[in-house]
């Protein structure tokens, strides 16, 4: 038998007020964090394969701020500073790859400008 140190306290019972320090779940995970982090890689495919429109790397850098702001703002409880600066990175890398590619398309005439009206042959 040990008699070091005491047993921890029982779990609160249903209904019983929060503890000093803040509800359970406070802290935690940066959603805005791991939505950029999604967004950012995305975005890097999105601008290698499928369009030129720079939906998720615009949404990756938003995120990624919002979340390093919201990690600065917890003072410690939200985690997740590194997954909104790579999403953040991430970000700014589709958006200039795909001001590239806008600039190539446009250059090379390969941009239809007519918006579905038929060309003659």
């Amino acid at each position: 038998m040990s008699y070091g140190t005491p047993p921890p306290p029982p779990p609160p019972a249903y209904g019983a007020p929060t503890p000093p320090g803040g509800a359970a779940g406070s802290g935690g995970q940066s959603i805005p964090a791991l939505i950029s982090l999604i967004a950012g890689i995305l975005g890097i495919v999105n601008s290698f394969c499928c369009s030129i429109i720079p939906l998720f790397p615009i949404a990756a850098l938003v995120l990624g701020l919002i979340g390093m702001s919201d990690v600065k703002k917890s003072n410690g409880a939200k985690t997740g500073h590194g997954l909104a600066l790579a999403g953040t990175i991430l970000g700014g890398v589709g958006l200039l790859i795909s001001i590239i590619w806008i600039i190539v398309a446009i250059v090379s005439g390969g941009y239809d400008w007519s918006f579905g009206e038929t060309r003659p042959l």
